[in-house]
């Protein structure tokens, strides 16, 4: 039997494994995959070794408080792969953790693909050579990435990016709006505070008072809060419960009324407009849906691009971390819609530029901007048919050569 070994750490990763095991399913109908994934590449027939979320952590200094526990997992792995023997080894993304791992099984003889090309185009360009030397092939998602590898000889194929071929071109707001049944004339606002429940935690306080000053200005509003996982719901709800008890939407100003709170599933009766709606899950419904989107930096932008949804992108970590990045960055960008076009289609507010005065300024005026939201669909869609290559189906034709026989 063919076994194909994967490691994907997070929620992006998780996505992307996940449709390359089905086009794999497909090919080798009898492969057995196995390794870290989430709950998609289970689905999709995968044995969690251990669980994707165990890796979930961004930021040096988040990096470090788990250290200890994330090598003991990679040791341990390293060792179960070289005593079963792969027929290769897939790492998804997380290249911190998967470009140590990949060297080892490569020096070993085990036949090794990196899916995903880190972001040497953004910061820390000088680990070309390092992927180079780690893996045999590397799939990338962006079309602008192949190039940067020419001079290491190593096989790079651009493969495009799932999400594209999974979303319609077409805008689906009206489906998106009957599915959430939002049938109020105020604007719907998403909220994406990120995956990880390290995000969650430091976002958090901030989405929360920039809503608040939102409010304000727009009182009939609906703030769509999609969360992934019951840890990272809690961790949103204890920053409600602490906010709704001090003087939240305006320092120093009266204490005013705080949001109606709903936990809603798809087919639950929905409250009137004025509210927040934290949701299970549903994130694409809720960027589809909205007027205007405030997104944590990550693939979610990529995410908002491609379902054509007006957004604001920011981010906040530890000072610690975020002064190494600054140092380390080669683009004014961080947003994926950004760089792949080139310039600021959508603003990002970082750091201590992050506050709610900001956030809430920026995304105001996009909700009331029909013109600049048009022009965004136009630029969204032109990335959409880039992106779209029928991704797993081009990652699974390069990496089958590479196999083996069982």
């Amino acid at each position: 039997m063919t076994r194909i070994a994967l490691v994907a750490g997070e929620a992006s990763g998780d996505l992307l494994a996940a449709h390359l095991i089905e086009a794999l399913k497909r090919r080798l109908p009898g492969a057995d995959f196995c390794g870290i994934g989430g709950p998609k590449m289970q689905r999709a027939g995968f044995a969690v070794w251990w669980p994707a979320e165990r890796l979930a952590v961004r930021g040096y200094a988040e990096v470090l408080k788990h250290y200890r526990e994330i090598a003991g997992i990679r040791r341990a792995l390293l060792e179960r792969l070289l005593d079963e023997k792969p027929d290769v080894f897939i790492g998804v993304d997380a290249p911190d953790f998967n470009l140590w791992l990949e060297a080892r099984l490569k020096r070993a003889g085990i036949p090794v693909v990196h899916y995903v090309s880190p972001s040497v185009w953004a910061w820390r360009g000088g680990r070309i050579n390092k992927i180079a030397r780690a893996c045999d092939r590397l799939l990338a998602l962006f079309p602008f990435e192949p190039p940067l590898y020419e001079k290491t000889g190593l096989p790079v194929d651009y493969v495009g990016h799932p999400l594209a071929d999974v979303l319609p071109v077409e805008s689906w707001r009206k489906l998106a709006r009957e599915r959430l049944e939002l049938n109020g004339s105020g604007p719907v606002i998403a909220l994406l505070p990120g995956s990880r429940q390290s995000e969650v935690g430091m976002m958090a306080e901030l989405y929360i008072r920039t809503a608040g000053l939102l409010r304000e200005r727009f009182p009939e509003a609906v703030f769509l809060v999609p969360l992934v996982s019951r840890e990272t719901r809690t961790i949103f709800e204890e920053a409600l419960w602490k906010i709704g008890h001090q003087d939240w939407l305006i320092k120093d100003a009266p204490a005013r009324p705080g949001f109606e709170i709903t936990h809603v599933e798809l087919d639950a009766a929905q409250p009137a407009a004025g509210c927040m709606k934290l949701l299970f899950g549903h994130a694409q419904e809720a960027m589809a849906a909205c007027d205007g989107a405030l997104v944590a930096s990550g693939t979610a932008t990529l995410e908002a691009a491609l379902l054509k949804a007006p957004h604001v992108i920011t981010y906040r970590m530890s000072p610690w971390s975020w002064r190494l990045m600054k140092r380390m960055r080669y683009q004014p960008w961080v947003g994926l819609p950004n760089i792949l076009a080139g310039r600021f289609v959508v603003p990002e507010f970082l750091q201590d530029d992050a506050t709610p005065e900001n956030l809430a300024q920026a995304l105001g005026n996009l909700v009331l901007d029909g013109e600049v939201r048009k022009r965004l669909a136009g630029c969204f869609t032109d990335m959409h048919r880039q992106l779209r290559q029928n991704t797993a189906e081009k990652a699974a034709t390069a990496i089958l050569p590479m196999l083996q026989p069982a």
